[in-house]
């Protein structure tokens, strides 16, 4: 009995021996061949542009295993100078270094056999890849006239089929160049990817295989962390992770910024100009349905839903600085986005939770006002430039709830038609109950006017327009409404004169209620003729604000009127001189001047 398991250690050990054997022996001869072949496959399947150089390469064959130490593939500059010449160079040229490179389980005799690769797993660690990319303006007709060669096409003369489990990425940075039309470059990088790619099949069926991304079924990655500073100087863009996932189609950004780079004072001081100055902040932003491959073979945005979740959007203006007056009109958001070249459709965005805020500093009083939209939450529907989907509904939509100084509740909806020539648009909305002294965060400071008292019970408005005018219905219900004027600092005033002023301002100029005394209720009628250096919004706040001096009792014959009865009141006394003389700045302060 002993004797026969003598026999049988004896046979495993020769196997085992013979096996090492024979692996050392294809390892060592078979070395120069898989190099040499490893190499040539590198160069034919790039044109010769590129070259495959490393310190070691290590195989085992009875494991089917591989490594590669210090890998570097990178670009033969005068080939590509003269596939310049040629005006056959491509846009991109990548620059690639892999400390360690470690193929897994591969097998040889499927590709004696078979010219099949298979591979269980490839593994790299700290891949440094840089990118730079030069704009070649007949690369913008030669892929029409001659389409590019397909990968399994590259291969296909040394391997009939590749099939890979899986591919993960360590530690990978990605450094990024491009050098435009005008010699401006731009410059960006991420460091820390993690990126893991999934059943790889390269065969003369995968291309057209439309569960496939290029040839994988999934691909997975994680970025920790992204900042890039404009060239400008004036804003900084970043977040604090992105994830992707080919598979499921979704991509997840966290902490998003898009804000300026200089504190206000410094802004504009470079700027010398009054520009909006934007701030937005999301805490996520979340797509689903994204079409990966639009994206990166056209830079086409197509999904079917984007959630953006709580942050904000600060914009804000300094009239110390003048502003250069520029036509606006052709310039609604909507005009604008049938302007983008890249084609976007999105079915629908939801926003939730984002305080949308206006501020500005005046030029008059130096001081900053502001008005608040806070916890918007909504949606946003047709999305798009999409001339073909606009064929069948050319209407984008917008259906969102806010609280107007965090405060009354507004609920507006918008309609804009995409296909307009004139800009056609309209909104429709409601603002619920909210005190009137609520506005003087706004009105104080940039107007030197404040609400002393008032209640608002509801507003309600429909308005339709066009790039040239805007017309439609306001409705406002209110009572107590009383006005303060407020001392203004270039032209002292004593006390009692600005008390009569405001006093005038209440009892001659402004119903304290809608329905007013006599219980005639005000309903404005909007036909407001737009001002084409205004922009979109504050034309649309100047055809609201038509709407409320209306229906506050103040038409352009009550306007007249009152003018005529200050002029009389000039000479009764000096006091009521100043009086009237401080009421009748009142309706510029408050409506002529009003700006976004």
């Amino acid at each position: 009995m002993k004797s026969i398991w003598k026999w049988v250690i004896g046979i495993l050990v020769l196997i085992v021996v013979a096996l090492a054997g024979i692996s050392w022996y294809f390892s060592r001869n078979w070395k120069p061949l898989v190099e040499q072949q490893l190499k040539e496959l590198v160069k034919s399947s790039t044109d010769s542009l590129y070259q495959l150089h490393y310190d070691d390469l290590d195989m085992t064959i009875a494991l089917g295993n591989l490594t590669l130490k210090n890998a570097v593939l990178r670009a033969d500059t005068l080939v590509y100078a003269q596939m310049e010449a040629a005006k056959l160079a491509p846009d991109n040229l990548y620059d690639i270094e892999i400390k360690e490179l470690k193929v897994k389980r591969f097998g040889i005799l499927d590709i004696l056999r078979n010219r099949e690769l298979n591979i269980k797993s490839i593994d790299l660690t700290e891949p440094r890849i840089r990118l730079k990319n030069t704009y070649h303006a007949y690369n913008d007709t030669i892929s029409a006239e001659k389409p590019k060669k397909s990968l399994y096409e590259s291969i296909k003369g040394v391997f009939k089929e590749v099939n890979i489990g899986r591919i993960d990425i360590a530690n990978a940075a990605f450094n990024y160049s491009k050098l435009g039309e005008d010699g401006e470059s731009t410059d960006f990088g991420l460091d820390s990817l993690q990126i893991r790619v999934e059943d790889i099949l390269i065969d003369e069926n995968a291309q057209s295989d439309t569960s496939r991304l290029y040839y994988t079924k999934r691909i997975e990655a994680f970025i920790p962390g992204f900042e890039y500073a404009f060239s400008n100087g004036f804003y900084t863009a970043n977040f604090e992770a992105l994830q992707i996932n080919t598979e499921t189609k979704t991509l997840l950004l966290t902490q998003v910024d898009y804000k300026p780079a200089l504190s206000k004072a410094a802004f504009y001081k470079k700027h010398r100009k009054n520009v909006t100055r934007t701030d937005l902040h999301f805490d996520t932003l979340y797509i689903e349905q994204l079409d990966f491959k639009r994206l990166i073979e056209k830079q086409q945005t197509v999904a079917e839903r984007i959630y953006v979740n709580n942050g904000h959007a600060k914009l804000y203006g300094d009239k110390r600085y003048p502003k250069q007056p520029v036509n606006q009109i052709g310039q609604a958001p909507h005009q604008k986005l049938m302007r983008v070249k890249q084609m976007i459709r999105i079915d629908t965005i939801f926003v939730k939770n984002i305080d949308v805020v206006y501020g500005e500093m005046s030029g008059k009083y130096s001081r900053e006002g502001e008005i608040s939209f806070d916890d918007a939450t909504g949606t946003l529907t047709n999305v798009t430039n999409d001339t073909l989907a606009l064929a069948k509904d050319k209407y984008m939509l917008a259906d969102l709830s806010a609280r107007v100084m965090n405060k009354g509740n507004l609920h507006a909806k918008f309609r804009f038609d995409m296909l307009s020539k004139t800009g056609e648009h309209s909104y429709t909305g409601t603002l619920g109950r909210m005190n009137a002294p609520d506005f003087n965060r706004v009105l104080y400071p940039l107007l030197n006017v404040e609400i002393a008292s008032g209640n608002i019970r509801g507003i309600r408005f429909h308005i339709t327009g066009t790039d040239y005018r805007s017309r439609g219905e306001f409705r406002f219900d209110y009572d107590n409404l009383k006005i303060d004027l407020k001392a203004d600092p270039d032209k002292p005033r004593k006390k009692s004169s600005l008390k009569i002023a405001s006093f005038l301002v209440n009892k001659m100029i402004i119903n304290d209620s809608n329905p007013d005394a006599n219980e005639k209720y005000h309903v404005g009628k909007v036909n407001h003729k737009r001002v084409p250096e205004h922009t979109f919004f504050k034309n649309l706040w100047e055809s609201l604000l038509d709407g409320i001096k209306q229906t506050a009792g103040i038409s352009a014959e009550r306007e007249q009127k009152w003018k005529e009865r200050a002029e009389i009141a000039q000479h009764v006394v000096e006091q009521t001189k100043e009086s009237s003389q401080e009421t009748k700045g009142f309706f510029k302060r408050l409506f002529k001047k009003k700006e976004e």
